[in-house]
């Protein structure tokens, strides 16, 4: 508040509220400033993660902590730094957990991209951190759809959601029709050409994933293996989906 107070004058108020209603405007002011902090302090008593020990460093590392009865599916972390004198810094980092369920324990899957299950802690790397460094927890989505913070933030890990659920659905559409009329070889040269051709009008991970394995299985594949091969990546696929599915909706507040 002292920034507002400092850069609006007592003239310049009564010139923006007339001499007679300066008293009032100010005090609207205040009290605007008042609800918005007491809203940024409701949200951090409400939410679900907490910030342990904050480790300078390159790298740096944080320790959050679920203090929920849910699992946590996605997080939001604000660092804030202070790099000069009266200067603020503040970089956001934000992981979305949910299909951890699927896939944990997978090769090339992440501990720290997984859900935090309820009392669970972890450690997680940051970017370097400079001495005097902060870290603040700013939105947080449990397992059921529940979401906690910043609406800025919260709302592009739901719209990243539905685009991924889609981009799913494509993938297991695309197997059930194919797997339900051809086998061996040919599935695999019907599944290529649709993916393909799902690749170039959608980027997304899904898309790519599914055409990248089919190539490997095309190249690696014995022969009397590819049916069994390409069901189990048609129902680890559709495991994804069912989890995009539940995960991107949000559950109203």
């Amino acid at each position: 508040m002292s920034r507002w107070q400092n850069r609006l004058s007592q003239d310049d108020r009564e010139n923006a509220c007339g001499a007679s209603l300066a008293t009032p405007c100010w005090m609207d002011i205040r009290i605007s400033l008042m609800t918005l902090l007491l809203a940024v302090v409701v949200y951090a008593s409400d939410m679900p993660m907490t910030v342990g020990q904050v480790v300078a460093g390159a790298p740096g590392h944080v320790q959050v902590t679920n203090i929920s009865g849910q699992a946590v599916t996605a997080w939001s972390l604000a660092v804030i730094t202070r790099p000069d004198t009266g200067r603020t810094h503040r970089e956001v980092y934000t992981a979305d957990a949910y299909l951890s369920e699927a896939t944990h324990g997978l090769p090339g899957s992440s501990e720290r991209l997984e859900r935090l299950l309820p009392g669970q802690a972890r450690q997680l790397p940051l970017d370097p951190l400079p001495s005097g460094a902060t870290v603040e927890v700013v939105a947080v989505v449990l397992d059921d759809g529940t979401a906690v913070g910043d609406e800025q933030v919260i709302t592009p890990i739901f719209a990243r959601r539905v685009k991924e659920r889609d981009a799913l659905r494509s993938v297991v559409d695309s197997f059930n029709d194919v797997l339900a009329a051809t086998r061996g070889a040919a599935a695999l040269d019907a599944l290529r050409e649709r993916f393909t051709a799902l690749a170039l009008r959608d980027e997304s991970v899904p898309c790519r994933a599914a055409l990248d394995a089919v190539q490997t299985y095309a190249r690696d594949a014995n022969p009397n293996e590819i049916d069994q091969a390409l069901r189990t990546y048609a129902a680890f696929v559709t495991r994804e989906y069912e989890l995009a599915a539940k995960h991107s909706r949000r559950k109203p507040s």
